[in-house]
Order: structure tokens, then C-alpha cells, then sequence
């Protein structure tokens, strides 16, 4: 029998994944929505909270420092892509204006 291949999941949807569960989702619920096994989830929760939480889950343990620098890394990638959305917004509607 073939083995499938193992699906690899990113640290920004991991910690998308807890943030459902932190913001009142049950973990079945956020895990449906999500499309993986719950006990997934509750993995990715655990090592979260033991700092352990890596992106292919065969990691060193992430420092609170090296937590904080990806989530802030990811902000900054999401505000420069507002950031530029609203840019080209604003150049569309002034040309259309005149």
C-alpha cells in the first residue's frame, strides 16, 4: 500500500488556525473550517503554548523573541500589500476624477 505524502502547513496558517480557537471557535469547529484533523489542531495548540511551534513541526523550540519577530514580519508584509492596494486605488479614482 502507498504511503501519501505528508501535507506541510506554513507557521502563518498554523497560527491562524490557533487564533480561530483563541477567539471562541471550538477546535472542531475552527479544524473543519480549516479542512484538518482536529487533532492537528490541538497539536499546533500545544506546542504553541510550549513555544515549540515550528512550520514543518521537526523544529529547534522557538524563543518568544523569534515568535514575536514572524508575527511581526508577517504584519509588515500585510500592511505593505494594503499599503499598495490603496496606492492604486487612489491613482484609479484621481484619474477618473479629472
Amino acid at each position: 500500500m502507498e504511503r501519501l505524502p505528508r501535507k506541510i502547513y506554513t507557521y502563518e496558517f498554523k497560527l491562524e488556525a490557533i487564533r480561530l480557537v483563541e477567539s471562541g471557535q471550538s477546535i472542531a469547529e475552527a479544524a473543519r473550517s480549516l479542512g484538518i484533523v482536529e487533532q492537528t489542531l490541538w497539536n499546533w495548540m500545544q506546542a504553541h503554548k510550549g513555544g515549540k511551534l515550528t512550520a514543518n513541526g521537526r523544529g529547534s523550540r522557538l524563543t518568544a523573541e523569534q515568535i514575536e519577530i514572524r508575527q511581526l514580519r508577517a504584519e509588515v508584509a500585510r500592511l505593505k500589500m494594503e499599503r499598495d492596494i490603496l496606492g492604486k486605488a487612489m491613482a484609479y479614482f484621481s484619474r477618473s476624477q479629472r
